[in-house]
This record gives structure tokens, C-alpha cells and sequence, in this order.
């Protein structure tokens, strides 16, 4: 009785063993006449679909044709006299009782600066490090070569200073993207130098504009184009400069009955009414398969009004022409000057 019942249970768990596991799903046979997909191509990877080129924009760049040096010579010509200065009224011998009181010297802006440049030569060249070089060398009293990194598109990347760096940014400047007609664009210049105003100047107002516009693309012999360029940039500055109270022609002694105490409205400082304005307009034409300009002319106009500093204007009042002409081969480099002893 043992025995069977034994092999009874024997006999039940081999056939449980044959028995498929429990949730096994059954692959589904494919329709008749269905091909079988293909294997995919582990080396095709997707790929980003590029952006469509619009052919109305141009990319505007400086080139070197077999990295020779190109230069050009701007010309800065004053247009009339300069204005005359004013004399400053003498205030000597005004002393003692029932004399007027010395008015406050009021620090005027010079007619011309003697420092301004007749004219600048650019020198665009290849560095050391295969970047682009760019040499200014100013015309005119105590001028010095200077020079400074500057990228493909003619930014000013390192070095030069005050005019020298705005006018390199004016004439060597091209937009950072690809333009088109009607694209405007804004350039790394500062008209009028702020940080030099000093604490005695109070602004009340500032009005920037800084416009370059594509105005035009013209075919050209050899497959060229010429853009054109249009400027448009204007800087005002107005405010109050408060002016320093000359000293007395005779110092005031202890005792003495002529001798008043100063009101409030004395006291205090006196302020006068100044402001400035500088306007660039100009017009240049660009080859963009060549790489550098065919022309470039333009004008600036400065005018200032009551007591604005002087050191803040970089360019004397009045205007002045600008002419940009290519020269036919870079002046050499000037040679570095010897201490005196």
C-alpha cells in the first residue's frame, strides 16, 4: 500500500515538471507575406538638420590676402577757424569795502586741444599666435604708435586708449552675426568720457544713440559685394558743475570791522549749467568677398555749452571731416625710444 501510494506521488511530480511555467507568453506569428524589418545600423546616429542659410545676409570680416598687412590713413580735417577764447575778466585790485566781489572762475572748455590728431594710420596684420594685430599711429604734437589685439570682425579685444580706441572702433568695427539690408547693429565707442566728469559734476541727463545700418547689397565685378554702410551715432550729456570760489585778494584779519560773516547763500558753493554733444554721421562701402572697405567718409560735430570740462571732450568744438584711404604698402613699425639721460 506504501509502495503505490509512493510511486503514485513519484508518477504526479514528473508530470508536473513537463508543464510550460506558469505567465510564459507565446510569440505571435507574423501575417504571410510581411517582411521582416531590418536590423538597425548601430554606426547611423540621428543627426540635428542644419539651419537654412539666408542668402540676403552677408558675413562682413576682415581678410588678409596671403596674410599680407593692409593699412589705411584716416584723415581728421577741422572744417572753419576754431572758435576764439574768451578772455577771463580781471578781478585784481577788487579789494576792500564798497568793491564788487570776485565773481567764481568758471573753467571753460579750450577752443582746439593742441593734442588732436591730424590724421591716424591703421596697420591690420597677422600676430604671432595667428590673431589679428592692429597698429595706430597718430599725426600730430607728442603723438605715440600704439597698438592692440583686435578680432576678425575688427574688435578691439586689448589696448588702446581714449580717441585712439574710438576711432579704431568706428572704421575697423563690422557686425558680430551675418546682416542683411535693413540690419542695425550698435559699436563699442564712447563719445563722451563720464569716469573724467570728476565728483564737481552733477548729470542730470544722458542720451545715447548708436546706430550702424546695412542700407545696401550690390553685386560687383568678380563676384563681389559691396555693402553699405550708414552711421548714425550721438552722445549728449548735460548737468551742473559746481565751481570753486577763488580766494580773497587779501586775507581777512581778526578784528578788523570791514570784515562780514559770509550768508548761507555765500557759503555755499555756486553751480553753473553744462552740457555737451557729440554726433558721428558717415557712409562706408565694404567688400565682402575681399574682406576690407573700397571707401569710407563721414563727420563728427561737437558743441558744448557752459562750463564743461575739457578732459571730457575728446574732440575740440566744431567739426571735423573724416576720410578713410587704403595705402599701398604698412609703415614699419616705429622704433621703441631710448630714455633720455
Amino acid at each position: 500500500m506504501m509502495r503505490s501510494l509512493f510511486g503514485l506521488v513519484v508518477a504526479l511530480s514528473l508530470s508536473a515538471c513537463k508543464e510550460e511555467p506558469r505567465g510564459q507568453l507565446e510569440p505571435i506569428p507574423r501575417p504571410p507575406g510581411m517582411k521582416d524589418a531590418p536590423p538597425p545600423d548601430a554606426k547611423a546616429a540621428p543627426q540635428a538638420a542644419a539651419p537654412a542659410v539666408d542668402p540676403s545676409k552677408v558675413m562682413l570680416r576682415w581678410k588678409l590676402a596671403g596674410n599680407a598687412p593692409i593699412a589705411y590713413r584716416l584723415t581728421l580735417d577741422r572744417q572753419g577757424p576754431a572758435p576764439a577764447a574768451e578772455p577771463e575778466e580781471d578781478t585784481k585790485g577788487k579789494k576792500g569795502k564798497g568793491k564788487d566781489k570776485p565773481e567764481p572762475k568758471v573753467e571753460r572748455a579750450p577752443a582746439a586741444a593742441a593734442t588732436f590728431p591730424g590724421a591716424f594710420t591703421y596697420v591690420v596684420e597677422r600676430s604671432s599666435s595667428g590673431g589679428y594685430h592692429l597698429r595706430v599711429i597718430p599725426e600730430g604734437n607728442n603723438a605715440a604708435e600704439d597698438s592692440g589685439a583686435m578680432s576678425e570682425r575688427g574688435f578691439v579685444l586689448d589696448g588702446l586708449q581714449g580717441i585712439t580706441r574710438n576711432t579704431a572702433s568706428l572704421v575697423m568695427e563690422l557686425p558680430m552675426a551675418a546682416v542683411g539690408p535693413k540690419d542695425a547693429w550698435a559699436l563699442a565707442t564712447e563719445l563722451l568720457t563720464h569716469d573724467s566728469l570728476g565728483p564737481a559734476f552733477a548729470i542730470s541727463k544722458s542720451v545715447r544713440h548708436n546706430r550702424v545700418t546695412l542700407t545696401a547689397l550690390t553685386p560687383a565685378e568678380g563676384g563681389e559685394q559691396v555693402a553699405t554702410l550708414e552711421y548714425d551715432l550721438s552722445e549728449q550729456l548735460s548737468g551742473k558743475m559746481t565751481q570753486r570760489r577763488p580766494p580773497p585778494a587779501v586775507p581777512a584779519r581778526a578784528g578788523d570791522p570791514d570784515t562780514e560773516e559770509a550768508s548761507p547763500e555765500d557759503a555755499a558753493p555756486p553751480t553753473v549749467p553744462a552740457s555737451a554733444e557729440v554726433r558721428i554721421t558717415g557712409k562706408g562701402e565694404f567688400l565682402v568677398k575681399a574682406g576690407h572697405w573700397r571707401s569710407w567718409e563721414g563727420n563728427i560735430s561737437a558743441t558744448t555749452s557752459g562750463a564743461f570740462p575739457a578732459n571730457a571732450l575728446q574732440v575740440p568744438p566744431g567739426t571735423v571731416k573724416l576720410k578713410l584711404t587704403a595705402l599701398e604698402s604698412a609703415p614699419p613699425s616705429a622704433p621703441t625710444a631710448k630714455p633720455q639721460q
